[in-house]
C-alpha cells in the first residue's frame, strides 16, 4: 500500500521498487553509509560487515528456494562449500581470475543443487529436509576422498586481483563483497518479481493447482533449487577469497540451520526480510562472541564452551519465539506497522 496521494501513472512506476521520494532518499543514504562504512568502523566491525554481506548472498538464495518456492533446504551450507571449493580449485590449480572462478563456483553449486531439486518432485516436507541433509554428507565425503581438494588440509588461495590490483586488505575485500552482494540482491528482486517468482509462489501455495494452471511443477521446483544453490555457490566463492583458506569443517549442518534461522527471523517470502534476518542473527552471534571473554574472566568457573552453548540456546529460543508468536518474521510486523501508519486515522 502506497502513502496517500501516491498514484502510479505508468507501468514502470507501478513496477518500481522505489516509488516515493522519501524512499529514494532513504536508499541513497543507506548506500552512502555502506560505502563509508570502512571509514566509520574499525577492523573488527568491518570484518563482521563483510561476513554479513557474504551471508546475505547465501540467505537470498535460500529465501528463493524456501521462502518463495516452499522447498525445505537444509543443505545450503553444502552448496556454499561446493562453490568455495570450486573457486579455490580453479584459482589455485588453473590460475583463473576471480571474476571467472566465483561465477563458475556458483554454477557448480547450482548443478549440485539441481540434482537434489529433482528429488523434490516426488517428496516434500520432512522427507525433503532429510534429502537435503544428505547433501551435507555427500559434500564431506567427496571433499575428503577426492584427491583434488586437499582432503582435510583444505585449500589456500591467493588474494583476488583485477588488472594488477589485489584485494588483499579488509577494506578492498569488503568493497568486492559489497559489489557482488548488491548485484545479487538486484537479481533476486528481479527473479521474484518476474514470471519465475510468480511460478515459485504458485507451487509453494498449491503445487496441484499450479500444475492445473499450466505451470511445469517439476521444472519450477528444480529451478528453485538451482537458483538457490547458485547464490550459495557465489557466497562460497566470496568466503574463499575473504578467508583465503577453504576447509570442509567450515560448511556444517549447523551453518545451514543458522541460514534457515535468518530466513525465519527476517520473514519468509521477503527479499528484504532475508537481509534483515542476516543482520539480526549475525549481530546476536557476534554479541555473544564479544561478551564471552568478559563473562569468562568475571566467572572463571564458566568455560568458553558454556558460553558457546548459551549462544546456541539463546538463538534457538529466538527462533522458537518467532515460530510461535511471529511466524512470518520481522518484515511482516514492519509491513503491518507501516500500513497502520499510512491508514491512520482510518484503520478500518
Amino acid at each position: 500500500m502506497d502513502p496517500a496521494g501516491i498514484f502510479a501513472t505508468s507501468f514502470a512506476h507501478d513496477a518500481a521498487l522505489v516509488r516515493t521520494r522519501p524512499q529514494q532518499i532513504a536508499l541513497a543514504l543507506f548506500l552512502i553509509f555502506l560505502l563509508a562504512l570502512p571509514i566509520l568502523f574499525g577492523p573488527r566491525l568491518l570484518a563482521i560487515s563483510t561476513l554479513i554481506l557474504i551471508s546475505s548472498v547465501i540467505v537470498l538464495g535460500l529465501q528463493i528456494t524456501t521462502g518463495y518456492a516452499g522447498q525445505i533446504n537444509l543443505g545450503q551450507a553444502a552448496f556454499m562449500g561446493v562453490g568455495a571449493y570450486t573457486t579455490g580449485f580453479l584459482a589455485t590449480k588453473l590460475g583463473l581470475p576471480f571474476w571467472l572462478t566465483i561465477p563458475l563456483g556458483g554454477c557448480s553449486a547450482a548443478l549440485f543443487g539441481f540434482i537434489f531439486g529433482l528429488s523434490a518432485v516426488r517428496i516434500k516436507g520432512f522427507y525433503l529436509a532429510l534429502t537435503t541433509i544428505a547433501a551435507q554428507a555427500l559434500f564431506h565425503f567427496f571433499v575428503l576422498n577426492l584427491p583434488w581438494f586437499g582432503g582435510s588440509n583444505g585449500l589456500t588461495l591467493d588474494p583476488a586481483s583485477l588488472f594488477g590490483f589485489a584485494f588483499a586488505t579488509d577494506i578492498s575485500i569488503y568493497y568486492l563483497c559489497l559489489a557482488v552482494a548488491a548485484l545479487m540482491t538486484y537479481g533476486a528482486y528481479g527473479i521474484v518479481r518476474g514470471r519465475y517468482g510468480r511460478a515459485f509462489v504458485a507451487v509453494r501455495d498449491d503445487d496441484v493447482a499450479a500444475g492445473i494452471m499450466g505451470i511445469d511443477v517439476v521444472a519450477t521446483k528444480a529451478t528453485a533449487f538451482l537458483v538457490g544453490a547458485f547464490y550459495a555457490g557465489v557466497g562460497g566463492g566470496l568466503w574463499a577469497y575473504f578467508v583465503r583458506f577453504v576447509a570442509v569443517d567450515q560448511f556444517t549442518l549447523f551453518n545451514s540451520i543458522w541460514f534457515i534461522a535468518m530466513v525465519i527471523v527476517g520473514g519468509m517470502g521477503s527479499i528484504t526480510g532475508a537481509l534483515v534476518g542476516v543482520v539480526v542473527i549475525k549481530c546476536i552471534q557476534e554479541g555473544f562472541v564479544s561478551l564471552g571473554p568478559s563473562v569468562v574472566s568475571q566467572f572463571p568457573s564458566i568455560g568458553g564452551d558454556v558460553v558457546f552453548a548459551l549462544m546456541n540456546v539463546f538463538l534457538g529460543s529466538v527462533i522458537a519465539a518467532f515460530l510461535i508468536f511471529e511466524p512470518r518474521g520481522l518484515m511482516h510486523r514492519w509491513n503491518i506497522l507501516k500500513r497502520s501508519y499510512r491508514m491512520w486515522p482510518f484503520p478500518y
